[in-house]
C-alpha cells in the first residue's frame, strides 16, 4: 500500500496496483481500476515514485530483481 494525502488533509492508503491513470489538472487525479477517482496533494511524479518504491520492495521481499524499469 502507498500513503497519499487527500486535498482535505486526510491520509489514505491505496493499493497501487489499482491505479489506472494519473492526471495533473493541475490537481493530481488518480483514477482506479474500479472507476473511483481520488484527488491528492502529491504530484503525479511523487505518486509514480511511491509506486516504484512499493514495487521494488515487493520484488525484494519475493526474491525477484530489485530493478523496476518504466518506459
Amino acid at each position: 500500500m502507498i500513503r497519499l494525502t487527500l486535498l482535505n488533509g486526510n491520509q489514505v492508503f491505496i493499493n497501487p496496483n489499482l491505479i489506472e491513470l494519473l492526471e495533473a489538472t493541475p490537481d493530481t487525479i488518480i483514477t482506479l481500476t474500479t472507476g473511483k477517482k481520488l484527488i491528492v496533494k502529491e504530484t503525479p511524479s511523487q505518486v509514480a515514485k511511491r509506486f516504484t518504491e512499493f514495487a521494488a520492495k515487493v520484488n525484494r521481499l519475493s526474491g525477484e530483481s530489485e530493478e523496476v524499469v518504466w518506459t
